[in-house]
């Protein structure tokens, strides 16, 4: 059975390192922004995710794209 997938949702995540704990491990932290359109090209995604990463107060760790995708059986 074909299994159809329809993108619905795109989001874009930038994980910081805010510090270190008390056994030298990086703690890193989340800044989530919804509402990316789907269609958007990942380089352009991305050159936003890394002017964003600029205005944070924290180094930026990674720059994630989360896409949401309904499954459709046909």
């Amino acid at each position: 059975m074909p299994v159809i997938s329809s993108v619905v949702s795109s989001g874009l995540r930038l994980m910081v390192q805010t510090g270190m704990d008390d056994e030298g491990l990086p703690i890193i932290r989340t800044r989530s922004f919804n509402r990316v359109k789907p269609q958007a090209a990942d380089e352009a995604v991305y050159n936003v995710g890394d002017k964003l990463g600029e205005l944070q107060q924290y180094p930026v760790t990674a720059i994630r794209r989360v896409t949401e995708s309904d499954l459709i059986s046909q």
